[in-house]
């Protein structure tokens, strides 16, 4: 938190046949498996490009959250197919130590490509839905703080989950 490019919107991909898109999702997957994490957007390790990944399948972290398949996602727009809002608990590797409750559409269809070009169509929710907006949000320059209606509810993991081993996105 803190660096300025956390906070822009991201630039479009223009080109998937590059190697700069393959080292790209190299680092990004290398990050987020290291860290145990369930999502990563390219703005998280420095790169202003909009391009995010996921995957939530036995995370220790997550036990009770249903499998999202390992997914690259490319220039996405989401849109919310209800006005259904859920809060939840959310962290972030770019907030570390830190927890908040967020409130996120519950159903949405996101569109985009893949690494390869390949158009994305889904119809996600729950968890998933969560994931993809945490991380799409990213692109916006955006942080979960940002989207949190009581700060209240905000602070130090330990402090909030004393005794957990709560760690961040």
């Amino acid at each position: 938190m803190g660096d300025p490019r956390l906070l822009q919107r991201a630039e479009p991909i223009t080109n998937f046949s590059g190697r700069e898109l393959d080292v790209l999702l190299a680092d990004m997957r290398d990050t987020m498996h290291e860290l145990n994490g369930v999502g990563l957007a390219a703005p998280q390790i420095g790169v202003s490009l909009r391009v995010v990944i996921f995957e939530v399948n036995a995370n220790p972290r997550y036990p009770d959250a249903e499998s999202v398949p390992q997914t690259v996602l490319v220039n996405p727009v989401l849109t919310p197919l209800s006005n259904e809002m859920e809060e939840d608990w959310e962290g972030c590797l770019s907030v570390p130590g830190m927890r908040g409750l967020v409130p996120r559409y519950t159903k949405l269809r996101y569109q985009g490509r893949d690494e390869k070009g390949m158009l994305i169509d889904r119809t996600v929710s729950g968890f998933h839905a969560r994931v993809v907006q945490h991380e799409c949000d990213h692109l916006e320059g955006i942080l979960y703080p940002m989207r949190m209606s009581d700060m209240r509810n905000f602070g130090f993991s330990d402090v909030l989950f004393p005794g957990q081993n709560v760690q961040d996105e």
